[in-house]
């Protein structure tokens, strides 16, 4: 284990709540900022992380799971070679404090000032922020744990050879081997297949995928750190390394079978306590979540006319998470319409509200449909029909 400082939570929140033009995370999202899942030994999460960090820590890995989610620009952008005109930069998709800080979109942006303070083997687990879409597999708040390793002319094994591309090689193979045998850990004997992808901060990049629930299914991604990121963060040009990252609940929703990704964030005893005995690095075989309840879903539409400037569906999505918290299930478009005459184009989406624990009453509803209404004509400017 690294030695990391204690973070100091109600500073963060309060930083997250400061005024400024560009600030657009909502109270929901500073509320549930450090909520510590990924170390609490009580739940899936936290048990799902213990168990990677296990496997990684025989081998010398250090972990630093309390790192402040408040980062800077060019922590989160421009240090891992993102393009100036990359859709995640956009206030749409990321939330921002002020014009230079943000909070993580991904663990990925403590790496380059990781591996300039010393470190070559090491771990990065918290939670990551995103302006996301509203269904059963996203959230704005999730968890991911991401792993580097680096080597360089005096750590390197004697057998590689000192070109780029023989070291290039190396670091790819040792990758495989590498999270290969995580998988296996994790998972047990699946099969499994290595897919091309495109990372701005690896090349070549990899996505694996394992056989599970007869039917493929992407676990991680990963990549050769590209020299740049490695030369801007104080290593030699012999050094090569690897990189690589995954989200918590993703692997958590597989491997426990977990339907809805808002369970992990209930107390509801119901679904804590059938973790609460799994051993502290998971349950081997992991536990199979045991649906106790499914309360009836209610459904409400909503129809507008777009906004001169158009419409960034993740606004809209943000509208109805805060009008309605954990309570809206799914939001969808259902149907569009294009006035033949003024071109104005009108919208109508379905939300799907739906209590985890009771069923919800109509009264209730009409409250939070009328709250989402409010704020779709406030917040974005759209006429509503």
């Amino acid at each position: 284990m690294s030695s990391q400082p204690s973070l100091d939570f109600a500073a963060i929140r309060a930083h997250l709540a400061t005024p400024h033009p560009r600030n657009n995370i909502p109270a929901s999202i500073t509320a549930r900022a450090c909520a510590g899942l990924h170390v609490n030994p009580l739940h899936p999460l936290g048990q799902l992380k213990a168990r990677i960090q296990a496997y990684f820590e025989r081998t010398g890995f250090s972990t630093f799971d309390r790192l402040s989610p408040i980062v800077t620009v060019r922590q989160n952008f421009d240090s891992l070679l993102t393009p100036l005109d990359h859709v995640s930069r956009r206030p749409t998709d990321t939330y921002y404090l002020d014009d230079d800080r943000l909070l993580r979109c991904h663990m990925t942006a403590h790496q380059v000032e990781l591996i300039a303070a010393g470190h070559s083997a090491f771990l990065m687990a918290g939670d990551v922020f995103r302006r996301d879409e509203v269904d059963a597999t996203h959230y704005p708040i999730f968890h991911q744990v991401d792993g580097v390793r680096v080597w360089d002319d005096a750590t390197l094994p004697s057998v590689v050879g000192t070109t780029p591309k023989a070291r290039e090689e190396f670091a790819l193979a040792e990758l495989k081997e590498t999270l290969e045998g995580l998988v296996q850990h994790v998972f047990g004997d699946v099969k499994m297949r290595w897919v091309d992808a495109f990372f701005p901060f690896t090349e070549p990049s990899l996505e694996l995928e394992i056989y599970f629930g007869n039917r493929w299914l992407e676990v991680l991604g990963c990549g050769v750190i590209r020299p740049r990121i490695l030369a801007e963060a104080g290593r030699g040009s012999g050094s090569v390394g690897w990189a690589f990252g995954l989200g918590l609940e993703r692997l958590a929703m597989v491997l426990h079978e977990i339907p809805d990704i808002r369970l992990f964030w209930t107390d509801e005893p119901r679904f804590t306590d059938q973790f609460a005995g799994a051993a502290p690095a998971g349950a081997t075989p992991p536990v199979q979540f045991r649906p106790y309840s499914k309360y009836p879903g209610c459904t409400k539409d909503v129809t507008f006319w777009l906004p001169p400037q158009g419409l960034a569906e993740n606004d809209l999505f943000a509208c109805v998470r805060e009008a309605a918290g954990d309570l809206v299930e799914r939001v969808e478009l259902i149907d569009s319409f294009t006035h033949p005459k003024t071109a104005r184009e009108s919208r109508c989406y379905r939300i799907t509200y739906r209590h985890m624990n009771r069923t919800l009453v109509n009264e209730e509803v009409d409250r939070i449909q009328a709250d989402v209404r409010l704020r779709i004509s406030r917040d974005i400017g759209a006429e509503l029909r």
